[in-house]
């Protein structure tokens, strides 16, 4: 009977632990109320990406009737650089920052049931 008691104490001290942690989470994000900080999420969510314009353009102006076929002389080289651009240039999100958090949680509890 003893046991039982010591069990249930253990218990309520593990989801009082845990719900310290999450007091002591949520008060550090509420601190985050500075405004360079809001700028740079801000700058996050509005990623620009400038690969994607580009090859947008590009393909706007290589579907252009034109008897010369200077606009497919124009528009090719553009897509193309689009796409290079598209690869080089880091357009993440927000929502693409918490997809890899999500997935290296993911992986971290993974590793940490296997070594249990």
């Amino acid at each position: 009977m003893n046991e039982n008691y010591h069990k249930s104490i253990h218990r309520i001290k593990r989801i009082t632990e845990s719900a310290k942690r999450r007091a002591e989470v949520y008060s550090g994000l509420a601190k985050i109320d500075d405004s360079g900080t809001a700028r740079s999420l801000g700058a996050l969510q509005r990623a620009p990406s400038p690969g994607k314009k580009l090859q947008k353009i590009g393909w706007i102006v290589f579907w252009i009737p034109e008897p010369t076929g200077i606009t497919n002389a124009i528009g090719a080289p553009m897509i193309l650089g689009g796409k290079y651009l598209d690869r080089v240039y880091n357009s993440s999100t927000i929502a693409d920052v918490g997809h890899h958090t999500k997935s290296t949680i993911g992986s971290i509890r993974d590793f940490k049931d296997a070594v249990n």
